[in-house]
């Protein structure tokens, strides 16, 4: 963290825009450094813009920075579809005038309206999450300003080169001291009894899971979990005295903010969700992870959901379902198994998959 945010505060001091990628894995504090950035930038006085695909996601890093910054005099806002049209005039006048410091937002950042006084620094995170026309529109709006793109998704060194030849980059390869790596495990569909007297465990400890499932809905294939019917049979069949929460991105604003407020503050024990939580959900209290269909879901994606627990100083657990009996499937999901690297993983990954097309 200290060698790259001390890379990215001496780009900023040149004379000419920052380009940087900040590569790291789940959990070694890229958001941390990019706080960092953005004091810099605003002690600097200059605005700065962090940019979040969600709005989950946008929303987590607004109460975060406000809650570093209510030391100093400095104002954040936050721009989202969910604000009120009062509020949005009020973020976009002082955006203008320059009495707001720091905004925190999704692509609504990039629409025509949305003009600053002084923009000095501008953050993209989960960089892989947007589209080639944002990133196009990203290039546009902000021309001649630092620019600071997070990605979660570890890649090989000679990949990232060849991808983002064009940026600097650090990386982030060290997790912060304290953290004890996930234990993860791959089971067959038939340990689903075991499985759920270790769920009621954690649960009985104080402790909080996430079960993800690979769709929202009822799906055509009848072998995939859908999370609306498995959270009801959890609720009814499974765990009648425990509380079972639901997430997933079909639902309204209001009612993802109600479950996660409520996995936050404790009073959720179970949370069955899709890949919704699979950026920015930070619940130190969260010990286990279950992968329902995990054969479903790429390397990449399940070493992210899988970063969602281990949050804490507790032993955390990360279990994978699958009822898949294919060779390489199960050589993918072992690999999983054997390391809490994602550079180790990326590479793995593009030893069994290949590189694909550049």
């Amino acid at each position: 963290q200290l060698t790259a945010t001390a890379e990215i505060k001496k780009d900023m001091e040149k004379g000419w825009p920052m380009d940087r990628l900040l590569c790291g894995d789940v959990g070694v504090g890229k958001t941390e450094v990019a706080f960092r950035a953005a004091f810099k930038c605003v002690m600097g006085g200059k605005q700065c813009a962090i940019l979040a695909p969600t709005t989950l996601l946008a929303w987590q890093h607004y109460n975060t920075i406000l809650s570093r910054m209510e030391a100093f005099p400095v104002k954040v806002e936050m721009m989202s579809r969910f604000r009120t049209a009062k509020q949005q005039k009020e973020t976009l006048r002082g955006l203008q005038s320059g009495s707001v410091d720091i905004v925190v937002g999704t692509h609504r950042l990039l629409s025509k309206d949305v003009r600053f006084h002084d923009l000095g620094l501008v953050i993209i995170d989960e960089e892989q999450r947007f589209g080639v026309k944002h990133k196009e529109k990203l290039k546009e709006n902000f021309i001649g300003v630092d620019m600071l793109t997070l990605s979660a998704t570890p890649i090989p060194r000679t990949l990232a080169l060849m991808l983002y030849g064009d940026l600097d980059l650090s990386l982030l390869n060290e997790l912060p001291p304290g953290r004890t790596p996930v234990e993860t495990y791959l089971i067959h569909e038939n340990k689903r009894p075991r499985l759920y007297n270790f769920v009621r465990k954690q649960v009985a400890l104080g402790r909080q899971v996430y079960i993800v499932c690979p769709t929202v809905e009822e799906s055509d294939l009848e072998s995939l979990k859908s999370a609306e019917s498995f959270a009801q049979t959890l609720r009814q069949v499974v765990f009648p005295h425990r509380r079972v929460g639901l997430l997933h991105g079909k639902m309204k604003q209001a009612d993802k903010d109600a479950a996660l407020g409520a996995v936050s503050r404790g009073e959720t024990g179970i949370l069955v969700a899709t890949t919704v939580v699979e950026v920015g959900v930070d619940v130190p209290n969260a010990t286990l992870m279950v992968i329902e269909n995990a054969d479903r879901f790429g390397l990449s994606q399940l070493h992210q959901l899988r970063g969602r627990v281990g949050r804490g100083s507790a032993q955390s657990y990360c279990v994978l379902v699958s009822g898949n009996r294919n060779e390489q499937t199960r050589k993918r999901l072992k690999a999983l198994c054997a390391t809490t690297d994602g550079f180790k993983i990326a590479e793995e990954d593009l030893a069994l998959r290949g590189p694909g097309d550049f």
